[in-house]
């Protein structure tokens, strides 16, 4: 289901095209898939040193954001997502460079299986990548707020930050508690992308793969 998810979404891609990619098990068949288009991306910019490497390995020359300006369109997975295209993120650690990537993009897709449809946020961990000194304040923050912080021990995000795993929340408002999380000193940014969702949405089932714009 992911592999067909990650093909559906080659039909944006068009001659010409800066392309930002994601990173997690879904973007993994997207960059495999991309071999079939290669000739149509003037320039790709990836979300994580994991995602970079499976790019050059692909024969891709990845390039800075900071060199290629706004984006035509980014391509991610999510953990979860709403009908809202309002989405979490991070579960492989990449949310800051994704959230920057899908707001440097005119496009963001997000490519899924039908597992990953919610109702309601918040049942899969909200990620929050903290300056590390900031790690026992921001937690204790998020007791405030209901939710169960779990430091995820042994593990250095790409911009040598930690990651907390915030359980329980019950997410009725995605876009405020978005904001009001990423005013929290210390944060360098919340997994919830409700502020800049998603706007293309592919779902894949195992009969099919259908599409959700915003």
């Amino acid at each position: 289901m992911k592999k067909s998810a990650a093909e559906e979404a080659l039909e944006l891609i068009q001659p010409g095209c800066l392309l930002g990619v994601g990173t997690g098990s879904t973007v993994k068949f997207f960059i495999e898939a991309l071999a079939g288009v290669k000739s149509h991306i003037d320039a790709v910019v990836s979300s994580s040193d994991a995602s970079t490497e499976l790019l050059e390995q692909a024969g891709f020359t990845v390039s800075n954001l900071n060199e290629v300006g706004t984006l035509d369109l980014y391509v991610d997975g999510a953990d979860e997502a709403t009908k809202h295209l309002h989405l979490i993120k991070g579960g492989g650690g990449a949310l800051t460079r994704e959230k920057i990537l899908a707001e440097a993009s005119r496009r963001f897709v997000c490519i899924i299986d039908e597992s990953k449809l919610v109702g309601l946020l918040g049942k899969f961990p909200m990620p929050v990548e903290v300056i590390p000194m900031a790690r026992s304040f921001v937690s204790r923050q998020m007791v405030k707020s209901r939710g169960q912080p779990v430091w995820r021990q042994d593990f250095v995000t790409d911009n040598g930050n930690q990651v907390i795993d915030v359980y329980n929340l019950k997410i009725m408002s995605p876009p405020e508690m978005e904001s009001r999380f990423n005013q929290i000193p210390g944060v360098v940014t919340v997994g919830i992308f409700a502020n800049r969702p998603a706007d293309t949405l592919y779902i894949a089932s195992r009969a099919s793969v259908r599409r959700m714009d915003r």
